[in-house]
């Protein structure tokens, strides 16, 4: 019975990589020559450091710019607000990943409503949909294509 995986997943390596151009690219720009400005990227989140809160936006538009060419989507970042202390502003950057259950609900609903002939279930952070078709699968891919879902959704694991 054919079957695929709806998931929820970011490539940490594009990521990595995407945090070190960034600092690079912040440590030659003139406006930040003599400011203490750096990107630390700690398991799943990314943590700017700067002198002030104006500072910090221009990081975190740097750093949409980088994700942007290594074709990370912009949809697993979620800026939370900055904290200024003084002489420093600190902001974090969490990296969205895995389906939550309330999007997986949603999800499973909109394939229902959609009265295909599959079946959808919730598996931890992700969903997987069965159907005896491959057609009415590709239908179900399309149909999630087209929804405007705050999450880049991946489909994995396509069995036949």
């Amino acid at each position: 019975m054919p079957s695929f995986d709806i998931v929820c997943e970011v490539e940490l390596h594009e990521i990595r990589n995407a945090v070190d151009q960034a600092n690079r690219e912040v440590g030659t720009r003139y406006d930040f020559k003599g400011v203490e400005a750096i990107f630390e990227l700690k398991e799943n989140d990314i943590l700017m450091k700067a002198e002030v809160d104006f500072q910090l936006q221009q990081m975190y538009e740097v750093l949409k710019q980088k994700m942007t060419k290594r074709s990370v989507s912009l949809k697993h970042l979620d800026c939370q607000a900055p904290e200024i202390k003084y002489k420093s502003a600190v902001q974090m950057v969490k990296l969205k990943q895995g389906v939550e259950t309330d999007m997986a609900r949603r999800i499973v609903k909109m394939i229902k409503e959609k009265k295909c002939k599959v079946q959808a279930q919730i598996q931890g952070d992700q969903v997987r949909v069965t159907g005896k078709k491959r057609d009415d699968l590709q239908n179900v891919i399309a149909m999630l294509k087209e929804a405007d879902l705050d999450l880049p959704l991946q489909y994995v694991n396509f069995r036949d």
